[in-house]
């Protein structure tokens, strides 16, 4: 097992790592002054600026998949520009970027037009790319994903009620999302919708996915949904109502009752996107640890020289280290032998990583005493994003289910009471419902 990085995944890693360190993090305060100025719901021109350089640079769009890719195109004639990384070279770059909140877009591989982009460009017809794809890929226009509801237990998507109903030529929308991130940008203009075509099929058959622009008659923005009381503007996560939008049929994605189909791919990579960056969220909360803790004394000797913080960044550099490794395997096995393959790695790194993240930003949160869980540090921002990715995408209690299944179904007793019931678990692991969470909140997804 060779655990050193190819030429190609350094070369790209160290691209966006010099990048981010040239124009991104000496330009953190231009950034939050650009924030905090005027509307909240704008776009923020220092973000523009590092696009053009790195878009001129080559590096854009790197999340694309390579164009070679097995999959189920329904058109493989739309060309996209992009360095097709595969997944595991990919993750290292997710992880130079999750160190910077907003480095992401800088690249156009921010959420959720990752996710979204992978489905157009897996499932979408030539004009739905045209329309669409091209111009998210362009960095025109951002999108938004809409699954979670405010009425139902999204963690189990098979009890979303948005209803999409035929009427002649068009598709009729009539629910309410909530956490819709990204559509608090005055750039979002197309969202993916999931909701249930058909009520009397099969569980997992009755869902759809249907692209809606979002300033379609009936589309109506009820609040936005703050984080541990950050709006994540410009981005924003919102809570919205469609009353009979009415959309073509030809915005249908796929076809009628595929939509898990799609969500399942759309959510494997995602979640290597979420973690790795979780991981750089961790390397900057660890270095800001370090830093103060060198920086200041206290009971007659540096902080640092106190065993306990001795134990605490030990224990901190083991735990990034070790979850890196388990979310690298995850991508390679992505790209060897498929996301199925490797459902349950990808369920073990979403539950891991983001408690990793947590306990390290909140020792570092006590390193830093009161301006920690102030706004001077950056600290109880990350916290509060982290805490909300133990539920985007799936809470921790699923995704531990799905592995707890997998592992019984190793372990299937040859006879006895309880054999034909671990059986039918162990074969519905790969495809539990509640692996579909629809949390899509934070900047993340």
């Amino acid at each position: 097992m060779d655990f050193q990085p190819t030429e190609r995944q350094v070369y790209w890693r160290d691209r966006v790592r010099d990048f981010i360190e040239t124009h991104v993090r000496p330009n953190m305060d231009t950034y939050k002054q650009q924030d905090a100025e005027g509307d909240r719901w704008k776009v923020i021109q220092i973000i523009e600026d590092k696009k053009k350089l790195a878009k001129e640079a080559g590096i854009w769009n790197l999340f694309m998949p390579p164009r070679n890719e097995s999959h189920h195109h329904v058109d493989d004639t739309f060309e996209f520009e992009g360095p097709g990384l595969t997944n595991l070279e990919y993750a290292l770059c997710a992880e130079e970027m999750g160190r910077i909140g907003w480095a992401s877009e800088v690249f156009n591989c921010s959420a959720p037009d990752t996710g979204n982009m992978e489905v157009f460009h897996r499932y979408g017809t030539r004009e739905q790319k045209e329309q669409w794809l091209k111009p998210i890929m362009n960095g025109e226009i951002r999108s938004a994903f809409l699954m979670t509801e405010p009425f139902t237990a999204s963690s189990d998507a098979t009890n979303i009620e948005t209803r999409i109903e035929r009427d002649g030529d068009e598709y009729v929308i009539n629910g309410r999302k909530w956490w819709s991130s990204g559509l608090g940008d005055p750039r979002c203009k197309v969202s993916i919708v999931m909701g249930k075509t058909d009520f009397s099929a099969g569980r997992h058959a009755q869902q759809s996915m249907l692209l809606m622009p979002n300033d379609a008659p009936g589309v109506n923005i009820i609040r936005h949904l703050p984080v541990f009381g950050y709006d994540d503007a410009p981005h924003g996560h919102m809570e919205v109502e469609m009353k009979d939008v009415r959309v073509p049929v030809t915005n249908m994605l796929l076809g009628e009752g595929r939509g898990f189909e799609i969500a399942q791919g759309r959510l494997g990579p995602g979640r290597i996107h979420h973690c790795m960056r979780t991981i750089g969220v961790a390397e900057e909360a660890l270095a800001k640890m370090c830093k103060r803790l060198q920086e200041r004394e206290a009971f007659g000797k540096p902080i640092y020289k106190h065993s306990v913080w001795e134990e605490r960044v030990a224990r901190a550099r083991i735990d990034i280290d070790m979850t890196r490794l388990l979310c690298l395997k995850a991508a390679d096995m992505m790209d060897k032998v498929g996301n199925k393959s490797a459902k349950q790695e990808i369920a073990m790194i979403k539950v891991q990583a983001p408690n990793m993240a947590l306990k390290i930003i909140d020792d570092a949160i006590q390193a830093h005493g009161g301006g920690g869980v102030s706004n001077d540090y950056g600290l109880a921002n990350a916290y509060a994003h982290q805490r909300t990715l133990r539920l985007a995408d799936g809470p921790d209690e699923v995704h531990a289910r799905s592995i707890a299944r997998m592992e019984f179904g190793k372990h299937i007793p040859e006879a006895g009471p309880t054999a034909n019931a671990l059986r039918g678990d162990s074969g519905r692991a790969a495809n539990d419902s509640g692996n579909l969470s629809s949390g899509d909140m934070g900047a993340t997804r």
